[in-house]
């Protein structure tokens, strides 16, 4: 007898659980209040890169005569034509989702769920007109209900002038003027895309440095906020919006100083002010569990609400898994990490004992120019103590770089200094969320810096990059010694 597999969220998290588990032979049911797809497909992922994308060619342009090309007069983004665009792209994934449900014979039940008690679920349908209620039975349970963006008192979402990352991914209308607030991934990758699109933006961050992520290497962060400063976007460090005040027409917003931030004296302490049209908040989000019935199973969540699981994605009541962001900051919240997740939990939940390698996970920062990383920083390496070798190659050393016209940024390969093995890969350039995939692979597979090294990469590409860090590790390096000015 096939086991009954019940799956809240149809997230990249839950739907990849779904599939897997069905060819595993379970039966399965997935239940999702909103669209498939989750947070990714509709407010994260796919339409902040659709609109990363437009931003791009904006900058393209605005290079034209670079590249040898003539182009009369000016350009600016069809906002209309641009969510068009996106609402396209979303259908066609969803319907993609939907057949794969279909093709795998996984029941698909459109409503709110919740747990009713052990081996029970039940459906409130989002479809019919009376609002039936469905008893689903299940053997196992995986919870992937997501998250959603958090605000906080006076910066309250409203859609129109307080926005969350939702909002900013159906704007009608390119603001004059916006501050963002929060200087993490969500709130760079908006400040770049928003100021191609010609806003003016400022971005405010409580920490010492954008994308305070200790993931993210530190020199990565000075790139990033060098080249911010070339876009004219302003960003004020170790700040925090502590009042707002309205008028008819502009938001004044005062910026103080954090409270853990004890060593400022002097000018550092003295409040700023900041006038803007909108304002985005950026400063986390937070678990949609508050319906799930947690209760009625004793399912455990720590002390902000999110759920707790183990490396097996095993909840602490048995035959409940729990996968994605719902499980906060102690896993990783990326939609690659919820998808590896599902398909643990899937195999798990028929028998298997997989552990998710949360240490081999990559990361992708889509500003202008990319993040990625994957692997311990230099900082961390030091902090657990390896002997630690950091070498870092620029991107103006690479033909392609030039080619392309994308010089900016680097790569930094930080490794055992003693054996040699790849501990971390740090990208800051031209399409290193792609060039990131070496690093992980490397990571994954325990390989050495010579083993890079000895790997003949194709010329001229980007992906030199690797070559080139792996040769100055071993103190080979052949055009890797350019200095950055």
């Amino acid at each position: 007898m096939s086991k009954r597999i019940v799956i809240f969220g149809a997230g990249p998290g839950g739907y990849v659980a779904a599939i897997r588990a069905a060819q595993l032979g379970a039966e399965v049911s997935v239940v999702e209040e909103d669209n498939v797809g989750g947070t990714c497909l509709n407010w994260g992922c796919i339409p902040s890169k659709i609109m990363i994308t437009t931003a791009e060619m904006i900058e393209r342009y605005r290079r034209a005569r670079e590249f040898g090309l003539k182009i009369e007069g000016n350009i600016r983004p069809d906002m209309q034509q641009l969510m068009a665009r996106k609402v396209r792209i979303i259908q066609d994934q969803t319907k993609g989702i939907l057949d794969l449900f279909a093709h795998n014979k996984i029941h698909y039940l459109r409503g709110k769920g919740r747990i009713v008690g052990p081996g029970m679920a039940a459906v409130q349908s989002a479809d019919g007109a009376d609002g039936g209620i469905l008893e689903v039975p299940w053997n196992k349970l995986i919870l992937a209900p997501g998250t959603r963006p958090s605000d906080f008192p006076p910066f309250l979402f409203d859609g129109e002038r307080i926005l969350s990352s939702n909002h900013a991914l159906s704007l009608l209308e390119v603001p004059e003027s916006i501050l963002i607030l929060g200087g993490g991934v969500i709130g760079c990758e908006f400040a770049f895309l928003l100021s191609s699109l010609g806003s003016r933006v400022t971005v405010v961050e409580a920490m010492d440095r954008l994308l305070p992520l200790p993931s993210v290497d530190e020199d990565c962060s000075k790139i990033l906020q060098r080249e911010m400063k070339k876009r004219k976007i302003k960003f004020v460090l170790k700040r925090t919006a502590q009042a707002l005040e309205r008028s008819s027409t502009k938001l004044r917003v005062t910026l103080g100083f954090p409270p853990f931030m004890t060593e400022l004296a002097g000018k550092e302490r003295e409040p700023q002010i900041e006038e803007v049209d909108k304002i985005l908040v950026c400063i986390g989000r937070k678990p949609n569990t508050a319906h799930l019935g947690l209760d009625k199973l004793g399912i455990q969540v720590d002390a902000q609400g999110w759920i707790v699981a183990d490396d097996r994605m095993r909840t602490n009541v048995p035959d409940v898994f729990a996968i994605g962001d719902v499980l906060g900051p102690s896993k990783i919240m990326l939609a690659h990490v919820a998808s590896a997740e599902g398909q643990i939990a899937a195999e798990n939940a028929v028998g298997g004992d997989l552990k998710m390698a949360y240490d081999v996970v990559p990361g992708a920062i889509f500003t202008l120019p990319e993040v990625a990383n994957v692997g311990l920083s230099e900082s961390q390496a030091r902090q657990q103590g390896f002997s630690v070798r950091a070498e870092s190659v620029l991107f103006r050393s690479l033909g392609k770089a030039h080619v392309i016209g994308e010089i900016a940024g680097e790569a930094k390969i930080v490794s055992d200094a003693e054996t040699g093995r790849v501990l971390g890969v740090h990208i800051v350039g031209p399409h290193a969320t792609e060039l990131i995939a070496e690093g992980a692979l490397a990571l994954r597979m325990g390989a050495t810096v010579a083993d890079l090294a000895g790997t003949i990469h194709a010329h001229p590409t980007l992906g030199e990059v690797m070559l080139e860090a792996s040769l100055k590790s071993l103190g080979r390096s052949l055009h890797g010694k350019i200095i950055d000015s």
